[in-house]
């Protein structure tokens, strides 16, 4: 697009997108309003019609990361068959999230960078992203499969599991173990996963994975 093509409307998710291809491509530190509306395409004053700063560009890319990886863990959760299963999902989707959407993955957690405390928008997408492992836990409990005062625990277990895999896997250490112990990352992260339903103490096969 040209200076003159974007409508006042386009102009912000023309920005964002702007932004979240350097992430990918140059890393966060190569973002400032200036090269981004360079990217855009459009004068460097621009982006001040919609963000007062660089931490107010951050934080709205943020939202929208936050809120896309809300939708994917919800999709996933809706495959299982089971409350148990369904957190085996959730892990899954996590990482995959991860892995195809690395730009929004590295920044949504860089609370320096976004400043959640500063933007409420933020602070509450992250926390609906969280909300649905929260939710699936509890219906773990709901039905018998966890003990009420696990509940907690077993959130932040779960969340921090799938956390450092996908963190590991982008970085490419998964590939690197996996290649010293002559198997693939991918087949890490699965046997990982099985075994999420012996931590919850219940009994039966691995879930059966959704297609990847």
């Amino acid at each position: 697009m040209t200076r003159t093509s974007y409508h006042h409307g386009a102009l912000r998710e023309a920005l964002l997108a702007a932004c979240l291809r350097l992430i990918e491509t140059e890393g966060i530190a190569a973002v400032s309003l200036r090269r981004v509306a360079r990217e855009a395409g459009v004068s460097s004053g621009a982006p001040y019609h919609h963000f007062a700063d660089r931490a107010a560009l951050l934080a709205d890319l943020a939202t929208q990361g936050f809120r896309l990886l809300t939708d994917q863990l919800t999709a996933a959760r809706a495959t299982a068959e089971s409350p148990s299963s369904a957190l085996v999902a959730l892990e899954q989707g996590y990482i995959r999230f991860a892995r195809d959407q690395p730009g929004y993955f590295r920044l949504m957690f860089r609370p320096e960078l976004s400043q959640p405390e500063k933007h409420p928008d933020t602070r509450d997408a992250g926390e609906a992203a969280f909300g649905v492992l929260a939710d699936a836990v509890a219906a773990c409990v709901a039905t018998g499969e966890l003990a009420p005062e696990r509940a907690a625990p077993t959130t932040v277990t779960l969340w921090a599991l799938g956390h450092g895999l996908a963190s590991l896997w982008l970085d490419g250490q998964l590939d690197k173990r996996g290649s010293l112990f002559d198997t693939t990352a991918t087949a890490l992260v699965d046997s990982v996963l099985d075994g999420i339903t012996g931590f919850l103490g219940t009994e039966g096969p691995p879930p059966t994975r959704p297609p990847r």
